[in-house]
């Protein structure tokens, strides 16, 4: 039987959220709650989800829960921007007596999100904390809310960052994937189109510390060769990851296209 997803895009019409810098916390949550969407569509089967609104309309808090109640989701996922001049990531749960799926359904949201914003910069992890909020109170299943940034702080250059916002929505869909065990849509790499060597280069990190997170991100999933390029010799250098040799360009291209869905990067390929 098919997995149900509920994803909650916070306020809406008339509400707005939290605004500050040019920016309105319903249209962040929008597009967060959109990339998620797709890129489960893209990348995952077994599963149906729904959102709590397909545009810019008004949604009753109390309505929100019911829709997902109503429907049978197996998820309840809503999405935040934080407000009150702090800096980082934080997710919830409910407050009360809170089943041990909730529980790792946070903590596969809360690890799989922080770990994508390290890779834009360090990102305070402000904790797994628990409230007594209505849609996490009055929901029949696991439910986690996420409050990713702060719209009135210095986070909020990455919040007008459309890259950013596409890999958060990405975490949030690979957390959901993970909780659910859902199965990843394989199609395997073409047959080479040429005998020439090739490598991918990507991401561009600012210190080492996060460097040496996304290097073990790559290990997890693939078995490559990673090599490891600093790009300045001044006193802040910026690291790049460049892996693999592959022959035939179209097979580099085939893995490059994994490695920007699976994380967000940008993917560059050189002849090796």
């Amino acid at each position: 039987m098919a997995k149900k997803i509920f994803w909650d895009k916070g306020h809406g019409g008339s509400d707005p959220g939290a605004v500050a810098n040019g920016l309105q916390e319903k249209v962040l949550t929008h597009k967060i709650v959109e990339y998620a969407m797709s890129y489960l569509s893209t990348n995952y089967t077994g599963f149906e989800q729904r959102t709590s609104r397909t545009g810019d309309q008004s949604v009753e808090l109390n309505s929100r829960d019911d829709l997902a109640d109503n429907w049978g989701a197996d998820v309840f996922v809503s999405v935040h921007i934080n407000a009150g001049r702090g800096n980082g990531f934080e997710t919830y749960i409910y407050s009360g007596n809170e089943s041990a799926a909730t529980q790792s359904l946070q903590n596969m949201l809360h690890a799989e999100i922080l770990a994508t914003m390290h890779e834009f910069g360090p990102t305070p992890d402000r904790g797994k904390k628990r409230a007594d909020f209505v849609v996490l109170r009055e929901t029949n299943m696991p439910a986690v809310l996420t409050e990713n940034l702060f719209i009135d702080s210095s986070d909020h250059e990455r919040l007008k960052n459309e890259t950013f916002l596409r890999a958060v929505g990405e975490a949030h869909a690979r957390g959901v994937a993970k909780f659910l065990d859902l199965r990843s849509i394989v199609s395997g790499p073409p047959q080479p189109t040429d005998s020439n060597r090739w490598r991918i280069q990507t991401g561009l990190f600012d210190n080492a510390e996060t460097f040496a997170r996304a290097i073990g991100r790559v290990k997890e999933k693939y078995s490559w060769l990673i090599h490891e390029q600093a790009t300045s010799t001044d006193l802040n250098p910026r690291y790049r990851i460049v892996t693999g040799l592959f022959t035939g360009r179209n097979v580099a291209e085939y893995y490059a296209d994994q490695l920007k869905k699976e994380f967000g990067w940008n993917v560059y390929i050189i002849e090796g």
